[in-house]
């Protein structure tokens, strides 16, 4: 019996992680698979040992103060590992947290097979060569981020993205368009303000204080928001009392609900590339504390922090960072986006900007090779 221990930090590592789990059991229907994950990773057949939605952290200056609490959590990882010594031990992402503990599965013997490694093409070059220290093998999901491993010395694949695989609408577009009750001749706006706390509290305030402007131009415009699981609805629920305009929440069936609207404000992450993969163009809002920006602005390779900017190589999608981030500037680039013209335009680029992700198959061909590795295991 293959036995996989699987760390993921956040929301989207835990759809990743599910994905990867239930491509493992349809190859191997004997493994078992448990570790960090939440409610995605539970209904793919993992076992949540540890519910990632109690440590979620992001920020130089968040990761600080929620040191204490990672530590604990480091030593509960040792344990069980000492306890049911797994065959293997993946990471998916969640890097600061993730790396720290790779080091303790190293010490047992335990393989380490690292899943979206840390973000060494973005900053901090030099965790490249951490990885290919500590892993066996190391799976890349952008080609850019392949090299920068391999220059590293780090035994890595190019396994292609797995949101080409798990974004996939399962409704028709007339279903999707009637589950979110959108109107003929009203142009949809989601919201999408990301899956922490903080940026529930930083960022969808400035959202909503945007929607009125867009309004005063586009009175036929309807507004909608789509909640992460990770989200406390009383806390979402308060925050949306003080839109000036209605705003309908919805939950679940997210990429049914991109393909249905118009345009987007999201936060910063993941979901401005599931949006792309829908065709959905978004404008990239994200704010930090100030040190952490300035840490970030001394620290960060890469120009763009959107990752559809970043595969194409230029900004095809606003980026409103800090001081830019505005009700004004958001409702300007939103207004900017539901002209015919500039939607057509924008869609192209995103499609060119998506192909650079790789082919269909990237979860299978990454869990088979953490069954591989966990085979190789003496």
């Amino acid at each position: 019996m293959t036995k996989v221990f699987i760390s993921a930090g956040e929301a989207s590592g835990d759809l990743h992680a599910a994905a990867l789990t239930r491509a493992i059991l349809q190859q191997d229907p004997t493994a078992q698979v448990f570790g960090m994950g939440g409610d995605a990773l539970a209904a793919a057949g993992g076992q949540v040992v540890f519910n990632y939605k109690d440590y979620s952290v992001m920020g130089f200056v968040e990761v600080l103060q929620a040191l204490p609490r990672l530590l604990g959590l480091k030593k509960a990882f040792r344990r069980l590992m000492e306890e049911r010594k797994p065959d293997v031990f993946v990471t998916v992402d969640y890097p600061d947290f993730n790396m720290r503990v790779a080091k303790e599965a190293k010490k047992l013997g335990i393989p380490v097979f690292s899943y979206i490694p840390p973000s060494a093409w973005a900053w901090r070059r030099g965790r490249a060569k951490d990885v290919a220290r500590l892993a066996t093998r190391v799976a890349c999901i952008y080609p850019f981020a392949a090299k920068v491993y391999q220059e590293a010395g780090a035994a890595v694949e190019f396994v292609g993205n797995p949101l080409v695989d798990i974004v996939q609408p399962t409704l028709s577009p007339q279903e999707a368009e009637a589950l979110v009750g959108k109107r003929s001749g009203h142009p949809l706006v989601l919201l999408l303000p990301g899956s922490r706390v903080k940026e529930i509290t930083g960022v969808l305030p400035v959202m909503l204080q945007a929607l009125p402007k867009i309004r005063a131009r586009r009175p036929d415009v309807e507004f909608i928001l789509q909640k992460a699981p990770s989200i406390d609805a009383a806390l979402l629920q308060g925050i949306l009392e003080t839109s000036p305009v209605p705003v309908k929440v919805v939950e679940g069936h997210n990429y049914d609900v991109m393909t249905a609207c118009d345009a987007a404000l999201a936060t910063s992450g993941t979901v401005t590339l599931e949006a792309a993969l829908c065709g959905l163009p978004s404008v990239i809002c994200y704010t930090a504390s100030p040190l952490s920006m300035w840490i970030a602005k001394h620290m960060v390779y890469v120009k763009y922090i959107g990752l559809p900017n970043i595969l194409a190589g230029k900004e095809i999608l606003p980026e409103l960072i800090q001081e830019n981030m505005t009700p004004d500037h958001m409702a300007a680039a939103v207004l900017h986006f539901l002209e015919p013209e500039t939607t057509a335009t924008v869609r192209e680029e995103m499609r060119q900007a998506v192909a650079k992700l790789g082919q269909p198959g990237a979860v299978d061909r990454t869990a088979r090779l953490i069954l591989e590795t966990a085979k190789e295991n003496p």
